[in-house]
């Protein structure tokens, strides 16, 4: 299809729903990696490396890949078979690019090989074929200006590995048209994955841009004598929250992986991102991680083993002070917002909050003053704190002071950190926005939802609650173990934590509302008691339910050995908790746990056709129906008390006129709850 572009000059502009075959340049493991994702997702993939063997290495993976996740019961066998039938494998350059929409450019991180590469791809794609490169830090511009279309050329960077990592960044050159980078989002949407933009083609991107300074600095902390290795790794690990040491991440990822992306930066941008010597020796040395069995870590002798208590707060605010300062040469320079930062390296990097937040509960003010006292005794350049830095800790934060007394109810709901809560046509929409981390829950994720409770029960204007969760992965999937692990400044029992989540889901039990669970994805441990509380749940056809809380020498401790026996009948309970099994939904639907079961393209609208559907119906009948059910629980006379007493008050509401009055006349009530 043809349109024009910003100078009015004739070009072709490919839509998403033109988009059938996707070329993959290369077929190591990222390689092979993006090609199983787009035949997953319905594309036609053409997989070119160099060599037979590279190219069938990499299609033999793939198979290995899709027959595991067939065996987890992911996928279907069928899915399975077609995805496989999806990939053709070449050799030939010419042949693979035939017929080629989209091109995706997964050859080693070196800018001589990657243009040249591209040097040869111009003249066999098709005129109106989109490139991408999955570069994690090299120039989008500097590439895309060896092409004959550096407007239809961005960063598509994926994350290992690529059929489980959501993450995407979509990076923007100095020519990328808007039409490109729009297309590209849409890609990866449809295969399953979380765009992120980086607006501005900048070294390291988002992602690493944050998470190798960061390496860099914990090798600076040990080099310089100024704590342990295990005392880094213990900081970030236990102290910050962070899933892995510093260094022990570095040995996962591969300590040249990283050191590679330093080197780039370096050149870049200069001196700030000299690499550490300690990472140096490493890499001469060929010690690169688990990769060849030793680097910061000896994994022929176990690998790492971390201690819990040797946080040190001092390296704590000299992390978070460097990784500060990274956030905001980002935002400062227009590359991302802190928002866009926090959610990709959530993504990207498994942190449970992002960055920028990290950073603001620390009090930027207080890390401005950890890097000047750096600079000052060091005289290095990577204590020198941003200008957007000074400003960002002046204003209140990168994230400002959302949330403050005066705000109002939706600035309070947009200051969740945990939830997504919007109130629409009298329902009251609560998402669980933790998809890096598969919906978990948290103390902190407890205690906004008890406050979106509350103020979602005594908002008139809500006749119904909605709870889901972010993505199609997991509706949740449980207690946050690792970031309750990790404590925080008030660290509180186990005991404590029961309590705390038995109240706040008795909250959303005892609502006065219609509560509407839609699960979708995983609905395990914590994420099923959660579910429980619901009046009424449905869920999608690839959902997986289940209690495993046994299998870890724990019992379901926020409400579930409670509930769910009144929902499923003591012994399915029982047997749920027990067995510690996960349950297809259509299973759990003939125990009566599920409402209903529907396919996982309809789910969202099913769950607010059924939401919309109670939040027109009587409020106050609805209210005293849930308190006399609840009240006959325990006690069957005191049941028939509130029913009677309910029903005594509803015979005197105008919304029994008008459901008689609509009744009568064959009509729709429009129930006021007066």
């Amino acid at each position: 299809m043809e349109t024009f572009n910003h100078d009015g000059s004739d070009r072709f502009c490919m839509q998403l729903e033109d988009v059938q075959r996707v070329t993959v340049l290369g077929a190591g493991n990222m390689g092979h990696g993006i090609a199983e994702v787009a035949a997953l997702a319905g594309y036609d993939v053409a997989l070119r490396d160099i060599e037979e063997e590279f190219v069938q290495d990499g299609y033999d993976q793939i198979e290995w890949s899709l027959g595991k996740l067939a065996e987890k019961d992911r996928i279907g066998d069928d899915e399975a078979e077609a995805a496989l039938d999806r990939v053709e494998t070449f050799v030939d350059l010419g042949d693979s690019l035939a017929d080629a929409d989209v091109v995706i450019e997964v050859v080693p991180e070196k800018m001589a090989i990657k243009k040249d590469v591209y040097d040869e791809v111009v003249e066999h794609a098709p005129e109106e074929a989109v490139f991408v490169t999955n570069t994690s830090s090299l120039s989008i511009t500097e590439l895309s200006e060896v092409t004959d279309r550096p407007e239809r050329f961005c960063g598509m960077h994926f994350f290992n590995p690529p059929v489980r990592m959501d993450l995407v960044e979509v990076i923007s050159g100095k020519h990328t048209s808007e039409e490109t980078l729009e297309l590209i989002e849409g890609l990866a949407e449809s295969m399953g994955k979380t765009p992120v933009r980086v607006r501005k083609d900048s070294p390291g991107f988002i992602v690493n841009r944050v998470l190798v300074p960061l390496m860099n600095e914990a090798a600076w902390i040990v080099e310089s004598g100024d704590a342990t290795m295990e005392t880094v790794d213990s900081t970030t690990k236990f102290d910050m929250g962070l899933p892995m040491g510093s260094f022990e991440l570095a040995d996962q990822v591969g300590i040249d992986v990283g050191y590679h992306v330093l080197e780039y930066m370096h050149e870049v941008l200069g001196e700030a991102y000299r690499p550490c010597p300690l990472l140096v020796e490493k890499v001469e040395a060929e010690e690169l991680g688990k990769k060849t069995g030793s680097g910061f870590y000896d994994y022929e002798n176990g690998g790492a083993e971390i201690p819990s208590d040797a946080i040190d707060a001092d390296v704590r605010r000299r992390l978070l002070a460097v990784m500060a300062n990274e956030v905001a040469g980002l935002v400062g320079n227009d590359v991302a917002d802190a928002p866009a930062i926090d959610r990709a390296v959530m993504l990207g990097a498994g942190f449970p909050d992002g960055p920028a937040k990290l950073a603001d509960n620390e009090e930027l003010a207080e890390l401005v003053d950890v890097l000047d006292d750096l600079h000052e005794e060091t005289g290095e350049e990577r204590y020198e704190a941003t200008d957007y830095l000074r400003e960002a800790a002046e204003a209140g934060g990168f994230h400002g002071d959302a949330g403050g007394d005066e705000a109002g109810e939706d600035d309070a709901f947009a200051a969740y950190d945990t939830l997504n809560v919007a109130v629409e046509d009298r329902v009251g929409y609560v998402e669980i926005d933790r998809p890096h981390r598969m919906n978990t829950i948290s103390g902190e994720l407890l205690d906004e939802l008890a406050d979106a409770i509350d103020r979602l029960d005594a908002d008139d204007e809500v006749r119904a609650i909605l709870l889901s969760g972010a993505g199609d992965r997991a509706f949740s999937a449980g207690a946050d173990v690792q970031s309750m692990a990790a404590g925080g400044a008030e660290p509180i029992t186990a005991v404590e934590l029961s309590r705390q989540g038995q109240q706040t889901f008795g909250k959303l039990e005892d609502s006065d509302k219609p509560v509407v669970a839609a699960i979708d994805g995983y609905c395990l441990g914590g994420g099923m008691e959660l579910a429980t509380a619901a009046d009424m749940r449905i869920a999608s056809d690839r959902s997986e339910l289940g209690q495993p809380e046994h299998n870890l020498g724990l019992l379901p401790g926020w409400g579930g050995t409670q509930r769910l026996a009144r929902i499923v009948g003591e012994g399915r309970a029982k047997e749920i908790i027990f067995t510690a099994d996960r349950y297809e939904a259509e299973t759990l639907e003939g125990y009566g746990f599920i409402n209903e079961v529907v396919s996982g393209d309809e789910i969202d609208e099913r769950a607010r056709e059924l939401v919309e559907s109670l939040a027109a119906g009587p409020p106050i009948a609805q209210k005293y129906t849930k308190r006399a059910m609840h009240a006959g629980r325990t006690d069957g006379e005191a049941g028939l008390e509130v029913e009677a007493m309910g029903f005594g008050h509803v015979m005197n509401t105008d919304d029994l006129m008008e459901g008689v009055t609509a009744f009568m006349g064959d009509g729709e009530p429009e129930f006021e709850g007066k």
